[in-house]
């Protein structure tokens, strides 16, 4: 078909939501036509990673390929890059789109080494936070910018899943140099179908990669208090897999939770909200997390950080975010739990939900953005 491309999606950990974000846009584009592939770290994720890698192999005309790929600079990213790029160039994409700061920098390096040897290739890049969360003011932070500075020489096109990690690459990289876009996740549309809660689910579910960033421990100390402030006992879900997982539960155990809190391997998310009544989403950073998107459209009440892109899903108002403080957390628990029928009213519509965050809408302008970066 005219306009078919051959698009290869580079990036590291195979988890949360820029796999969940890679996966959703290669179904989408193999619905238009073109021809995908895959090219991320073979070191992390697990049984449920690899179950949905199982899925993709027959879709992807371009195919899975893992190599190992460290998390931070050092001297191993020497091997890892030279195969990293012998993959990509085998593949001949047309367009090669970077995701998060480790498979940013790959992507627009080896599509710029392709095209000293005069390969077409459009080189594209989303950071979905990445390195934006660090601190400018920071050492680390400061190498990290210097770095995006540079390679915004090499980018051809940069993709922002948020107003706010948007402003985050101006006040900490600069103004964008080169094309760029806004364009929020989405969700496929039987995504926005209700999920109702299990007989006898737990009062409170976290679900999300066990690492501080994300706020497992933010989730464990406001429990322990909302129990006090409610006078009762808080059952609660723990779904995900993490380096620091063991010190999240010797933390349930510290505080006297562990006949309360069930800690569970990952899950398809909607099967997860079948556990539990209402959804915490504690993060410290983030860009814009599914999580939350699939929570809403399940038809879930939830509490949610007003961090990173978030307050743009629910509106910048809205009674449903705290700050990532356990104690203003456990306020809002005791008061959500104490009349969940009357919280719940408190979430964004759905039908507004499904013009601004579905798959198809994403999956159509990211296209756009392919064929804009080709054209230059």
């Amino acid at each position: 078909m005219a306009g078919r491309l051959r698009i290869v999606h580079c990036f590291r950990s195979p988890v949360g939501g820029i796999f969940r974000h890679v996966r959703d846009l290669t179904d989408a584009q193999i619905a238009q036509g073109h021809q995908v592939g895959i090219v991320c770290d073979s070191t992390t994720g697990g049984e449920f990673e690899e179950r949905l890698f199982d899925d993709m192999k027959e879709k992807l005309a371009l195919g899975v390929h893992r190599t190992p790929m460290q998390r931070h600079i050092g001297p191993g990213d020497i091997a890892s890059a030279w195969r990293t790029y012998r993959i990509i160039k085998e593949l001949q994409p047309d367009v090669l789109h970077g995701h998060g700061a480790k498979g940013g920098t790959y992507a627009r390096l080896f599509g710029s080494l392709l095209r000293v040897s005069r390969s077409r290739v459009a080189r594209l890049y989303s950071p979905h936070g990445g390195s934006l969360h660090y601190d400018e003011k920071t050492f680390v932070g400061r190498i990290f910018f210097s770095i995006e500075r540079l390679m915004a020489r090499f980018t051809d096109y940069l993709l922002f899943v948020s107003d706010y990690e948007y402003q985050a690459y101006r006040r900490k990289v600069g103004e964008p140099p080169v094309p760029n876009g806004l364009v929020y996740n989405g969700l496929r549309a039987e995504e926005f179908e209700p999920v109702v809660s299990a007989p006898g689910a737990a009062d409170l579910l976290y679900i999300g990669m066990m690492r501080d960033l994300k706020g497992p421990d933010i989730f464990i100390d406001a429990l322990a208090q909302a129990e006090l402030r409610l006078g009762r006992d808080i059952s609660a879900v723990m779904v995900g897999d993490g380096d620091d997982l063991p010190r999240y539960r010797d933390q349930v155990k510290r505080l006297g939770l562990d006949e309360r809190v069930r800690f569970m391997p990952p899950m398809p998310a909607r099967k997860a909200f079948a556990l539990a009544r209402l959804v915490i989403v504690p993060s410290r950073a983030e860009a814009m997390p599914y999580i939350v998107l699939e929570t809403l459209a399940a038809g879930k009440p939830m509490i949610a950080s007003a961090v990173g892109g978030i307050p743009e899903i629910f509106g910048a108002g809205s009674a449903a975010l705290v700050k990532p403080d356990a104690a203003e957390l456990a306020d809002k628990i005791a008061d959500a739990l104490g009349d969940l029928d009357a919280y719940s009213r408190l979430m964004p519509d759905i039908s507004d939900l499904k013009k601004r965050f579905g798959a198809d809408v994403m999956a159509a302008d990211i296209e756009k953005a392919y064929f804009s970066a080709l054209r230059r």
